[in-house]
């Protein structure tokens, strides 16, 4: 029994006013091909399918045909929701979808519903967490703290008295949770620490512990907490910080006693992402960064004043530049001088006028600019000795 555990699609995202739409289609084609070549049993996608509660028409076309082309391939889809989901419009439908091999795990009442997967032994049955806003969770699950790592226990607990139950009655199953959750080791049950991931707030690891395997979503970095509770990562880089990160899927194998093995499957990016920093001068010359030229970019410009037309020169050799910064390695800005102190050792007004020029644009007025002040500031003084 193989599982390709997947998560974090974020379908109809864009990257930096970049649509990935074209992206998204590539690394659905890698998806496929993985499921084909690799015989995989089932496919999970553990929340954020969308980017957007409400996806445009041509985001809901891909997912159409997404789903389409996986179980074509052999492979049954288990897909929860996440936090960016609309829970109700990405549940719509779900019987009728169950019988094309679509399995949809977007409702609280559907948590202890698993779906089972035939190994020739003890069978794997797939318990879809969808994503449990605390406050809106809690009244249906009878939990009085709203509170991620609440709801999400209760939910656990459901889980475990239907795996407890199909034991007594003689049919065991492996459980495999589904689950798009900030999980941390860190944290026990009682603890009154609330940190937070993107607005979820964490839930200790040990809650997975009966678990056979459980995959995780939300974090985009590919995790392994334990051997076998994982994030899978998103199957694209949606930021500049996930530029050195391997991004795909995680293939899952059992047998019919157990998980056997866990392995990565890389898909990798149609296009590289580059961060650069240093003078822009150096970055135009330097050949070890040949390969950013064909990147998407983002550049942090160390000069000490920001150099004129920036962009310009940056994308004239890193023409898919698509953020820049400034951050001077040397001078007032870098030591941590306010406008305000900057301000307070001025002089004289042309002095007042050049600081704030260089205050806006990070670069000191030239001699023309000085010289244009300083006309304007005669006329003024001269007008304002005629009254």
């Amino acid at each position: 029994m193989r599982i390709l555990h997947t998560s974090d699609w974020h379908l109809g995202r864009s990257f930096h006013g970049v649509g990935m739409l074209s992206a998204q289609q590539q690394f659905i084609d890698r998806l496929v091909e993985t499921v084909r070549r690799r015989e995989v049993d089932a496919v999970l996608i553990a929340g954020d399918v969308y980017d957007r509660a409400l996806p445009g028409v041509d985001v809901v076309r891909l997912l159409d045909s997404a789903l389409e082309r996986i179980t074509a391939a052999g492979a049954k889809v288990i897909l929860s929701s996440g936090n960016h989901d609309s829970a109700a419009r990405l549940g719509f439908g779900s019987r009728i979808f169950e019988r094309g091999g679509v399995f949809l795990r977007t409702r609280i009442s559907e948590i202890a519903e698993p779906v089972l997967l035939e190994t020739g032994g003890t069978p794997v049955a797939v318990y879809g967490i969808p994503y449990l806003e605390p406050r809106l969770a809690a009244p249906e699950l009878g939990v009085d703290v709203p509170h991620h790592a609440a709801v999400v226990a209760e939910a656990v607990r459901r889980i475990t008295a239907d795996v407890q139950h199909r034991s007594e009655a003689g049919h065991p199953v492996q459980p495999v949770a589904m689950a798009h959750v900030f999980a941390s080791g860190g944290i026990t049950s009682d603890s009154e620490r609330d940190l937070t991931v993107g607005g979820v707030g964490a839930v200790p690891l040990d809650l997975f512990d009966g678990f056979a395997y459980t995959a995780l979503g939300h974090l985009h970095g590919r995790q392994e907490l334990s051997r076998s509770v994982r994030y899978s990562g998103s199957p694209l880089p949606y930021s500049f910080s996930e530029a050195r990160q391997d991004k795909g899927g995680l293939l899952v194998e059992f047998d019919g006693e157990g998980l056997v093995s866990v392995d990565p499957v890389l898909w990798p990016a149609p296009r590289r992402l580059a961060v650069l920093r240093g003078p822009l001068a150096e970055l135009l010359a330097d050949p070890a960064l040949a390969e950013a030229e064909t990147a998407y970019c983002q550049v942090t410009l160390t000069d000490d004043e920001r150099p004129a037309k920036a962009m310009e020169a940056v994308r004239s050799r890193f023409p898919d530049t698509l953020v820049l910064t400034f951050e001077p390695a040397s001078g007032p800005r870098a030591a941590g001088q306010t406008y305000s102190q900057r301000l307070a050792k001025a002089t004289d007004d042309l002095e007042i006028c050049c600081g704030f020029l260089d205050h806006v644009r990070s670069r000191q007025a030239d001699e023309q600019e000085k010289q244009l002040f300083a006309d304007v500031l005669s006329k003024v003084q001269s007008a304002e000795a005629a009254q």
